[in-house]
């Protein structure tokens, strides 16, 4: 709702609405992965860095864009509200492709005086690096905000909106590998081939557009005012929970303080009490005799940093639960970040010419089998894989999300373990051809010897990512749907930063005693094939991890009864909700 107003579901809402903001996340997908997945290239051709330096300054980059949607995702969930940080931050994303165009079509912005120099001017570079960082300011509430706001446009208590909210995170998907495909093989040509001005020409025209198509549906959006900090009402909980530690815990859940549904004045809906973490069921223990009788005015005659609700306790015990899966995913992340770094370099060293008349891809755009693979993988997923698990299984959305993410981590590891295959094999024809024979340019072994771990990730991507993105969304409070997605895209950025920690350590290790480092000055001089043996056995151990915390996990249980009483029974009459 908007200042207030309930709206209408007939004229605001579900896909007539979020079709309108998929248009923009396909708008900054194509900026983005245009950027990105080409972005190593740049680094060592045109700005001559070397290799390791490039790889960090990528995973660099890239982890600020995704860690900072932490900051944005509170200030919309607290301030702001989400169409509102949308349009902010589409407004900043903005002026970084503006000052990145302009960074090479101004003479004395350009990275050369001629067309080709070892020496970029320094004036060129702070430029540059400023308009990657503006960008990532603007992903802070563009990335959070958009994905949560085209789901907050069906309702989660109206069962038909609510399944088409689980088809909308799969679509919404297919539309960001649209967009990933267009940018790593339309605009990677241009930049490669053409020129890279007018590839910046084209992503800034693009974003412009799209902010007027964003605009455009506004009367059609549903809006969700902003509630205010979601951490005060945690830490009125922790405090609460610390001041009665001594207090004995019920035996009847049901004794534990609970507005009754039918006075609950909050946006978000009423949770269902769970048995994990009891410590923090204390913040809801009544103090006085006959309490229980009139629990509707408690709250105005107790403070909130001594007294909390169940639900609050159950969102703040929600938040907890969310740390150990958070942690278990980022061995997944270290290897996605491969695949816009190691991966995209590898390509650039190998035979890219196709047919007769020898069109050479541009090395980026090998990316796009990652893209395919993607929507491959989620169309099948929604259309076939889901009604049939729904008929076997008798889950809603087929299979739950913790396992959809875990299939993915699988996907992750054979990804890494035919990455280490293909390395070695690459390196051999190096050998052979380069290093022993003093030649010098890309080897005679075909780029699409890639493909399969291309596809493979990409097939991991849809089940890992489109699950995270679910599982952070949903098992949230109400309140911080913008900050959930955030830290799904934190998992990312945290890894992005974990890969850059393990090459200057490996680096530093393996050059210790005198031996030859496995990130050499180039590719044929490095050691990949190792690197990525280290990541497939790490998520070999971690999936173990991942697949026993998992099978510990509580979801979020939603009361869907009019009466609190009902939540006495946690699992009898209750709805276990994935919104």
């Amino acid at each position: 709702m908007e200042e207030g107003r309930v709206p209408l579901r007939a004229s605001t809402g579900a896909w007539k609405a979020s079709l309108f903001v998929v248009a923009i996340e396909f708008s900054e997908r194509l900026s983005y992965f245009g950027i990105a997945t080409n972005l190593i290239i740049y680094l060592t051709k045109v700005i001559h860095q070397d290799l390791k330096t490039a790889a960090k300054s990528v995973n660099y980059w890239s982890g600020v864009t995704t860690l900072m949607p932490l900051l944005g995702g509170f200030l919309a969930d607290a301030y702001f509200g989400r169409f509102s940080m949308i349009l902010i931050s589409s407004i900043v994303y903005l002026m970084g492709l503006s000052l990145l165009t302009m960074s090479e079509m101004i003479p004395s912005l350009k990275p050369c005086d001629t067309d080709s120099c070892q020496n970029p001017k320094k004036l060129h570079e702070v430029v540059f690096f400023l308009a990657l960082y503006l960008i990532s300011f603007g992903t802070a509430g563009h990335k959070p905000c958009l994905e949560s706001f085209g789901a907050d446009q069906f309702d989660d208590d109206h069962t038909e909106e609510r399944r088409k909210k689980m088809s909308y995170f799969n679509w919404w998907n297919f539309a960001l590998c649209a967009g990933i495909l267009l940018g790593v093989t339309v605009i990677v040509y241009v930049q490669d081939d053409v020129s890279w001005a007018i590839a910046d020409i084209v992503l800034t025209s693009v974003m412009a557009i799209s902010i007027v198509v964003f605009l455009m549906g506004r009367r059609f959006y549903r809006y969700r005012l902003p509630e205010g900090s979601p951490l005060t009402p945690m830490l009125q909980v922790l405090v609460a929970a610390i001041a009665k530690r001594n207090l004995p815990l019920p035996s009847n859940p049901g004794l534990l303080y609970e507005v009754p549904k039918s006075q609950n004045t909050r946006a978000g809906r009423l949770l269902c009490h769970t048995s994990k973490l009891s410590f923090l069921d204390k913040a809801a223990i009544l103090e006085e005799e006959g309490d229980k009788e009139d629990q509707g005015s408690i709250m105005k005659q107790q403070s909130p940093w001594r007294l909390a609700t169940v639900t609050k306790v159950e969102e703040l015990k929600l938040v907890l639960n969310l740390v150990p899966i958070w942690f278990s995913t980022l061995t997944f992340g270290l290897c996605v970040a491969q695949g816009s770094t190691f991966f995209i370099k590898q390509g650039a060293t190998m035979n890219r010419k196709i047919g007769s008349n020898g069109f050479e891809i541009p090395p980026a755009s090998i990316f796009s089998l990652a893209a395919v693979g993607m929507i491959i993988t989620v169309t099948v997923y929604d259309r076939i894989l889901v009604p049939l698990l729904r008929r076997l299984t008798g889950n809603e959305r087929g299979i739950n999300i913790l396992q959809r993410i875990g299939i993915g981590m699988v996907f992750s590891s054979l990804t890494m373990i035919i990455a280490a295959l293909v390395e070695r094999k690459r390196l051999g024809v190096a050998e052979r051809e380069i290093i022993q024979g003093g030649g010098k340019g890309a080897i005679s072994m075909s780029v699409f010897w890639l493909a399969p771990q291309f596809l493979i990730i990409g097939i991991g991507d849809g089940f890992t990512l489109v699950g995270l993105q679910e599982y952070f969304y949903d098992q949230v409070p109400d309140s911080m749907r913008s900050l959930g997605i955030a830290f799904y895209l934190s998992v990312l950025g945290a890894s992005n930063f974990l890969s850059s920690f393990m090459i200057t350590v490996i680096d530093d290790l393996t050059q210790s005693g005198g031996r030859n480092s496995w990130f050499g000055k180039d590719l044929n001089h490095s050691r990949l094939d190792k690197f990525y043996w280290l990541l497939a056995g790490m998520n070999a151990l971690n999936l173990c991890v991942y697949m026993f915390i998992a099978r510990r996990y509580s979801y979020k249980n939603v009361l869907r009864r009019v009466a609190v009483a009902d939540c006495s029974n946690e699992r009898d009459g209750l709805e276990l909700v994935m919104a």
